[in-house]
């Protein structure tokens, strides 16, 4: 079997055998899931985010990443730390860590290609803004083969994983669980789609990001290569 597209763990489909059947609506995380951690584009967030605290707290490059690593692991993301512990204005916060230069994404034209033959409703759910998803896709050149987003504005800034902004995505999409698979490059943020009956794809990358959470019965699939695991998909699809 391709390395790329293998089940994993005890509760893991029988292969993708039927997976086009059972799935009629596929959900992707956005940020170094449609596109590889290794373009970087999300290290300028990062960078920003410490500027932010760094400059809200008096303090140094070293002590914000430390605050800001601190909040992210205790909260799901570090905007969600700084609101409840220290009132801090989530739509400032997130103009201002979104405001990178986004040219650096190339675009990527076998992606949006597997997302054209994919059958089924496709959508977007991020903790980030809409702003920076469509920015984002628009890059990619894939904005056209997605019919809405949900970001962390949606979710009354309640961040993945929490699960209660998982039924508030599919109740919003009018998305059924069982009937769906998410895409995600942290481990932890598939638990609540497994949970609720979805069907789930670890996007595996080096990321510090992808670190929190072990990979474990709650991971279906791994992929290394989104693009390439949705065209290894479609292979075996009629008029491939």
């Amino acid at each position: 079997m391709n390395p790329g597209i293998c089940p994993a763990g005890p509760a893991a489909p029988q292969g993708l055998s039927g997976l086009l059947d059972r799935v009629d609506s596929w959900v992707f995380d956005l940020d170094n899931t449609l596109y590889p951690a290794s373009s970087n584009l999300f290290v300028q967030v990062d960078q920003r985010m410490k500027a932010y605290i760094g400059t809200l707290f008096g303090v140094d490059r070293d002590e914000a990443h430390r605050i800001q690593k601190s909040l992210f692991l205790a909260y799901g993301t570090t905007m969600r730390g700084l609101m409840t512990e220290h009132g801090v204005d989530p739509r400032q916060f997130l103009d201002f860590v979104h405001a990178i230069d986004h040219s650096q994404l190339e675009p990527n034209p076998a992606l949006g290609a597997a997302l054209a033959r994919l059958p089924g409703r496709k959508y977007i759910f991020t903790n980030a803004s809409t702003d920076h998803a469509d920015r984002v896709l628009a890059r990619l050149g894939i904005a056209e083969h997605f019919m809405g987003t949900f970001d962390i504005v949606a979710a009354d800034f309640l961040p993945k994983p929490n699960p209660e902004c998982y039924e508030q995505m599919l109740k919003a999409h009018g998305i059924e669980a069982g009937r769906s698979a998410m895409f995600d490059d942290i481990p932890k943020n598939l638990e609540p789609a497994a949970a609720l009956g979805m069907t789930t794809v670890w996007i595996r990358t080096d990321s510090d990001y992808a670190k929190v959470g072990e990979p474990g019965a709650h991971i279906h699939y791994v992929a290394d290569d989104i693009t390439l695991w949705l065209t290894d998909l479609m292979a075996g699809r009629p008029g491939a």
